[in-house]
């Protein structure tokens, strides 16, 4: 597994390529666990680098998942029905 880096020459990690498919999507979790705080209160190169990484990462996974399941209440569609549903389930009779 080779490091890769950042825009500034930075080590940034293992290669996304090079990650094994347990470890990949712990390092996804890891990154979408922090993304909040690190938008808040991250400094623009963190925010950056974060960015960036999330991108790699999520690009690999999609390349080796093309077909991953999707949970039908999130798409649009299903998101209009669960919506539908609960305007009908507010409305007095």
């Amino acid at each position: 597994m080779r490091p890769t880096a950042t825009t500034d020459g930075a080590p940034e990690g293992i290669a996304a390529t090079s990650l094994l498919g347990e470890r990949l999507l712990h390092e996804l979790e890891q990154l979408h666990r922090t993304r909040h705080e690190t938008f808040l209160y991250g400094s623009d190169d963190a925010l950056r680098h974060h960015t960036e990484r999330t991108a790699q990462l999520e690009a690999e996974y999609l390349r080796r998942f093309p077909t991953r399941m999707v949970t039908a209440g999130r798409t649009r569609s299903g998101a209009r029905s669960r919506d539908a549903a609960a305007r009908a389930e507010a409305t007095p009779h």
